[in-house]
């Protein structure tokens, strides 16, 4: 099915090979940790789901609001982000700079947010510049979170202030 998905999309059959680039299972079990920007339903694993309210609770007795913007996609709704922006004009090589091929994208896991803060666009470069991302730097591993992609990371990503995961 992922082989036949990534021929339609036109994603190179080389992607993926190597170390660089993992692939992600859909996770099995989630739960509904609330609506996103735009009201949409956000949800997580239990475990991830526990440690992001933890972790907005307390980021929030610093006075530092975090925000989800995107939680858990399905292998299938990663292909509809890329099938919108093959539609929109865009070439699949640029696509894969920015979003990840179906079965490769963190947020299947379950344990992939995207995070936004008020007064910042979200999903862009300007995160780090937040108050909430110099929190996040200093506070977001005691709930097991990281910044999937920093600058220069081995999955050729573009940089990422926003991305935050734990790890399985």
């Amino acid at each position: 099915m992922l082989r036949e998905l990534h021929q339609e999309l036109g994603i190179p059959d080389d992607y993926g090979c190597g170390d660089t680039r993992p692939e992600f299972e859909e996770a099995e079990a989630l739960v509904k940790v609330g609506p996103n920007l735009v009201g949409r339903m956000q949800r997580l694993t239990p475990e991830t789901a526990e440690q992001w309210q933890d972790m907005v609770a307390a980021a929030g007795q610093d006075t530092v609001s975090l925000m989800i913007v995107s939680g858990y996609r399905s292998i299938e709704y990663q292909a509809r982000l890329i099938r919108t922006k093959i539609n929109a004009g865009q070439v699949i090589s640029q696509i894969l700079q920015v979003n990840a091929a179906p079965g490769f994208s963190e947020h299947h896991s379950g344990r992939a947010i995207d995070i936004a803060t008020p007064g910042s666009r979200p999903l862009t470069e300007d995160f780090e510049e937040t108050a909430a991302f110099r929190w996040l730097q200093e506070n977001a591993a005691k709930f097991g979170f990281s910044m999937s992609y920093p600058r220069d990371n081995a999955g050729g990503f573009i940089y990422e202030p926003w991305h935050w995961a734990q790890k399985a």
